[in-house]
């Protein structure tokens, strides 16, 4: 099992992605996308590797919810074989400082991933950063990568076959996620609003599925409800007439019919529920259990 560690929007739930050839991982410009711990299943003949993606870890935020995600992501160090820490070639925040000293105490091989090199002229510029960093963890190996481009992906999943132990597999051979179909489809919706609201209602969704059905032609129904914390968000969620919703719902609806290979019938609904990201019951509720639970 291989943990994917960062700060947040460096790009780890892109590379989960192209990793397993598959979208599972939602994605955005947008830091703190990821909320939750979701595995990624890449089997090839007798090696199975299994990807954990987890919420980028960050500082300076007190509510519920941030605790939970920073939870969420150092548990995941807990059980693994292996660690990529993925940082930004470009960019050094006091958020990867968080994640590499967290990273840096673990027993098991850490893999120094260097991101974004498709936006540098030549990858040996990389090389002081990466010198300073490895006088503070102890890599196991270095691999410049771009995540959104696909490069330098083969060397380093060859990297990880080398180091995945030997044992039976955990998955069947065609299971690419733990995570349920319900849960793809609500991270779908929360990803559309985000991308399209991301710098109007930052953080102040949640998406529950309430029905999840499929009909005798083999049609997928689903009705999922959105969580905002005030009647402005509500407002902003909606738009005039509806209109933001409904191209909310028709993007999120098309990539659902990918991810399921089948017709989907989608419907949203709008409710206001103050201070969900701050109460402890509702945020479990949602699958955001503080104490790591999955």
């Amino acid at each position: 099992m291989i943990a994917i560690v960062g700060r947040p929007n460096v790009g780890k739930s892109t590379l989960l992605n192209h990793l397993l050839g598959q979208k599972i991982s939602i994605t955005s410009r947008k830091p703190q996308t990821t909320r939750h711990q979701v595995l990624g299943v890449r089997t090839e003949d007798a090696t199975q590797l299994i990807y954990v993606d987890t919420p980028g870890m960050h500082l300076g935020q007190s509510k519920a919810i941030n605790h939970a995600m920073n939870q969420a992501a150092a548990a995941a160090l807990s059980d693994v074989d292996a660690t990529i820490f993925l940082c930004d070639r470009a960019r050094w925040t006091d958020e990867d400082d968080f994640a590499l000293n967290l990273v840096s105490q673990q027993k098991h091989p850490v893999l120094l991933v260097m991101n974004k090199i498709d936006l540098m002229d030549a990858q040996d510029a990389l090389l002081p950063l990466a010198r300073q960093l490895s006088e503070r963890c102890a890599f196991d190996g270095v691999f410049p990568i771009s995540a959104l481009r696909a490069r330098g992906l083969d060397e380093l999943t060859a990297h990880l076959m080398n180091l995945a132990p030997t044992g039976p597999h955990l998955f069947p051979e065609d299971q690419i996620t733990d995570r349920s179909q319900r849960f793809l489809a609500a991270e779908l919706v929360r990803e559309k609003i985000v991308r399209q609201l991301g710098d109007e209602l930052p953080y102040a969704t949640a998406v529950e599925i309430e029905s999840f059905k499929e009909d005798d032609r083999g049609v997928l129904h689903i009705h999922a409800l959105i969580l905002v914390e005030r009647n402005g968000q509500k407002k902003i969620l909606v738009g005039e007439s509806g209109d933001r919703l409904k191209s909310i719902g028709t993007a999120a609806r098309k990539d659902m019919q990918k991810v399921f290979d089948t017709k989907v019938m989608l419907k949203l609904w709008v409710k206001v529920k103050s201070g969900w990201s701050d109460d402890l019951r509702a945020l479990k509720t949602l699958g955001l259990d503080p104490q790591g639970d999955r």
